[in-house]
């Protein structure tokens, strides 16, 4: 970079404090989903409590596990973060687990083409053409 040492500590203690700031803000905003997640969660057993049925339970299960941030590898369980890659099946993968081969992926991609294509060109069946 071609910097002087005093300007190179600079640029090195600014780095610090940006990422220092961002690792703050990345743990008050986890902490801030984890409580609207826990409040949801709260609000689902009150009901649930209210209503007495078990379908509630499983919601708010489903809402917990969705709140919770996917950051690993599904296959290998390594540390993704920001490089993840989210296949159609739902999960997250590292940069050798991305694709389907790889992960032994469930999702049907051959039925969803043919659907998005049905769905794109709809059958038009003409009238019946009556001849004299």
């Amino acid at each position: 970079m071609n910097l002087c040492s005093k300007c190179y500590r600079e640029i090195r203690v600014c780095e610090e404090q940006a990422a220092s700031a961002k690792a703050a803000m990345e743990k008050t905003h986890i902490k801030s989903v984890a409580t609207a997640a826990e409040h949801v969660i709260a609000l689902e057993k009150s009901s649930a409590a209210a209503a007495g049925s078990s379908s509630s339970e499983a919601k708010v299960v489903a809402v917990a596990e969705v709140a919770k941030a996917a950051n690993r590898c599904l296959t290998c369980n390594k540390r993704v973060g920001l490089t993840g890659f989210k296949c159609k099946c739902g999960s997250t993968f590292c940069g050798s687990h991305r694709y389907p081969e790889n992960h032994d992926c469930d999702y049907d991609f051959k039925e969803a083409g043919k659907n998005a294509i049905a769905k794109a060109n709809p059958v038009i069946k003409a009238d019946k053409v009556e001849r004299f």
